[in-house]
């Protein structure tokens, strides 16, 4: 297999999965990652393009198969090699609406307010009260659900770590970044400092960053991501 990745929330969901299965004993054979600059523009190659026409990373390229959007590659490769991150019983469908929940609402979300928080200097500040109160407003709400979820059981799913957790953690744990304010939500900062303290999920979001700046960037690191994201959001400036 090949993972085409980029060190994103959305990259770093499938090298967890990645570093869990290996954890969790799966065999996964030979796993090669190939690291996509997002900022010279290499997922709108004619080679990227080839195995995503809607130029995101990741994509898991597994044989003649490939598969683009970060929650399919999860339950892509929760199926291909089941273990409890993904039962393959009934108790699965306690697991993926949550996965699909992250996708269709805490990573556009999330996504949007890091992006007039933090991308968006050239739009006046009239111009982005708006979506920032917007945004935020919601993304608080959402932070909520996940409250009263973790208030029911340890795990977002369940009393199990699955890949409901893994789609999660990467936005999640990026709250000051988006300036999300998460700590009026006990449950959930205390699932963000468990997440983070499995040593696969370390693993994972190590891909693509220096070991001294995983959990905290560098002044150099910030000043890259604000204008690697500000190129990104606004690519004709």
């Amino acid at each position: 297999m090949e993972l085409w990745t980029s060190a994103t929330p959305n990259g770093w969901k499938v090298s967890i999965m990645i570093e869990e299965l290996i954890d969790a004993g799966a065999e996964l054979g030979n796993t090669t990652v190939k690291h996509i600059n997002l900022a010279k523009g290499e997922q709108h190659s004619p080679e990227f393009l080839a195995h995503n026409p809607n130029a995101k990373i990741p994509v898991l390229i597994d044989g003649d198969r490939s598969i683009m959007e970060s929650c399919a590659i999860l339950q892509y490769l929760g199926e291909k090699y089941p273990t409890s991150l993904l039962p393959d019983d009934n108790s699965r469908w306690d697991i993926l609406p949550w996965v699909y929940w992250q996708a269709a609402n805490v990573g556009p979300v999330f996504g949007n307010k890091l992006s007039y928080t933090r991308y968006m200097d050239a739009v006046e500040d009239k111009a982005k009260a708006h979506p920032l109160k917007r945004f935020g407003n919601e993304a608080l709400r959402l932070v909520g659900v996940l409250e009263d979820q973790l208030n029911k059981h340890p795990w977002v799913a369940g009393n199990t770590f699955t890949i409901a957790d893994i789609a999660l953690y990467p936005w999640i744990r990026g709250w000051k970044w988006s300036k999300v304010d998460i700590t009026q939500t006990p449950a959930v900062m205390d699932w963000v400092t468990r997440v983070r303290q499995r040593p696969g999920v370390g693993r994972g979001i190590a891909y693509g960053v220096p070991a001294d700046e995983v959990d905290r960037w560098s002044p150099e690191r910030r000043a890259q991501y604000r204008r690697n994201g500000a190129q990104i959001t606004n690519p004709g400036k």
